[in-house]
């Protein structure tokens, strides 16, 4: 089963958005945005903030940034 991910940022004062579809593998819809989304900071050469988190439709923008939370303790 794959997950449509639409993650809403900004970085260096530009709003930007990227999408992928993604396969669960026995993850969560978050744990795979969570995912996508420490992929997208790897790859930009500036801070990124992260805005919004949309998986198959619905918000997970308070629990992609939960996993990032518990990831910095």
């Amino acid at each position: 089963m794959n997950v449509l991910i639409q993650i809403f940022y900004t970085t260096n004062d530009n709003s930007v958005f990227q999408r992928g579809n993604y396969p669960l593998k026995n993850r969560k819809p978050e744990e795979v945005a969570y995912d996508f989304w420490k992929w997208i900071k790897k790859e930009h050469p500036f801070p990124c903030e992260l805005e919004k988190v949309i998986a198959n439709g619905e918000n997970y923008t308070q629990l992609v940034k939960n996993l990032e939370k518990a990831a910095h303790v």
